[in-house]
């Protein structure tokens, strides 16, 4: 007799004040919430010198996993610098998808290049066949031979992340073909040309 995995809780996005992202991550995780604060590395100068940072890969966001009821919903909107959790009110939050935050915290894994990106709504979806991104649905915008930018998406926040990624692992959404014909070539780079 197969035996089921309880479900996961769910991932909701806490809109925050700006700048206030890492401090109401360490509150939330103070109070017990599995809360993520993904983050990416850029360049910033400060005293004439070149300093590499870590900034929230969202601006203004987090996510928190967990089954919110009104204690709950209480005691997160407690932290400060909290605006408040994405969704119409504490019985009708907005869920942000496993599979999204699945991709945000694999590529937070990886030692790679993290590029903030404007959000895209329509475009080539593709997965990633194999190497360290195996499974990572995103979509595809721009290529040159053998490398492709792929944009991994937050739909509810309207926010996207882009990484470069090899073309000859990627594969159409759908497609169950052969991963060395890929969705990245002519007509795909026409889009970002």
């Amino acid at each position: 007799m197969p035996v089921h995995e309880p479900p996961r809780p769910l991932w909701y996005a806490i809109w925050t004040q700006s700048h206030f992202e890492q401090r109401v991550h360490d509150q939330l995780a103070a109070k017990g919430f599995r809360a993520f604060l993904p983050t990416l590395n850029r360049w910033s100068r400060r005293a004439g010198a070149q300093h590499l940072i870590s900034v929230p890969m969202f601006p203004g966001y987090l996510f928190v996993q967990h089954d919110i009821d009104k204690a709950s919903y209480i005691g997160i909107l407690s932290c400060k610098g909290v605006v408040r959790i994405l969704g119409e009110r504490w019985d009708r939050l907005a869920p942000v998808p496993h599979a999204e935050l699945d991709a945000v915290q694999q590529v937070q894994r990886m030692d790679c290049t993290v590029l903030p990106h404007p959000f895209l709504s329509e475009g080539q979806r593709v997965r990633i066949a194999a190497g360290p991104f195996a499974g990572i649905e995103g979509i595809l915008i721009r290529t040159r031979p053998s490398r492709g930018l792929l944009v991994i998406s937050v739909n509810l926040l309207q926010q996207s992340v882009a990484v470069e990624v090899d073309c000859t692992l990627v594969t159409p959404v759908g497609d169950t073909g052969d991963v060395r014909t890929p969705s990245c070539h002519p007509r795909l780079a026409t889009a970002i040309a």
